[in-house]
């Protein structure tokens, strides 16, 4: 069951940094890729940061989307298309 949580907040998570950060689209499941590996960067790089922005659902959706778009920014930079 915490498998299939982790996807659905990874998707929600890629998803929702998709919206913010306006790139090259990587479909759903790049996304929710995107949003699970963005949630450990996120809870890393906000936690050497000191912030927290809560517990539950909404915190983890919110702290993967902060490291997906972080993601997105990366990824973008390095197979910018030209």
């Amino acid at each position: 069951m915490e498998i299939i949580v982790t996807i659905i907040i990874g998707a929600l998570a890629g998803w929702l940094g998709s919206m913010i950060y306006k790139g090259s689209g990587l479909g759903i499941i790049g996304n929710i890729l995107v949003g699970i590996v963005g949630g450990f960067l996120g809870y890393w790089l906000l936690g050497k940061l000191g912030i927290s922005l809560g517990t539950g659902w909404i915190g983890a959706i919110l702290t993967g989307a902060i490291g997906a778009i972080i993601i997105l920014f990366l990824f973008n930079l390095i197979f910018k298309k030209r």
